[in-house]
């Protein structure tokens, strides 16, 4: 099963117009989202981090650990995601283990870029 296919018939389509965003850096992060069409950047202190595609995840950290959110999203053409709660979000991790595999492997890679944004410590 393709990972978007998961959310093929979910009600809970959140839509957006070109240049406005799904959420803000600060605001309270209690839903996660798939993108499911058009484009989306990705924004952390005033730079792109990630162009978000079709299939793409996004807010994930605001459902498992909740907190303000670490980013804005801001769609580039018009975007359709569809929104998961908690609930469904946990139905989906207990009924899809591939979920929640695709959904680690998102934070892993994202951690992993981040990393390379940190200057190293010369050495003393």
């Amino acid at each position: 099963m393709v990972f978007f296919e998961l959310f093929s018939n979910n009600p809970n389509i959140v839509r957006i117009e070109a240049g406005q965003p799904l959420f803000t850096v600060g605001e309270a992060g209690q839903q996660m989202f798939v993108l499911i069409t058009g484009t989306a950047e990705v924004i952390v202190n005033n730079r792109v981090v990630e162009v978000l595609q079709h299939g793409n995840v996004v807010g994930e950290m605001g459902i498992i650990s909740p907190g303000p959110r670490s980013a804005t999203v801001v769609a580039e053409t018009e975007c359709e995601f569809v929104a998961i709660d908690e609930k469904r979000f946990l139905y989906l991790v207990q009924q899809t283990p591939y979920f929640a595999t695709q959904v680690m492997r998102v934070l892993a890679e994202r951690l992993r870029a981040a990393n390379q944004l940190v200057a190293p410590i010369e050495d003393i």
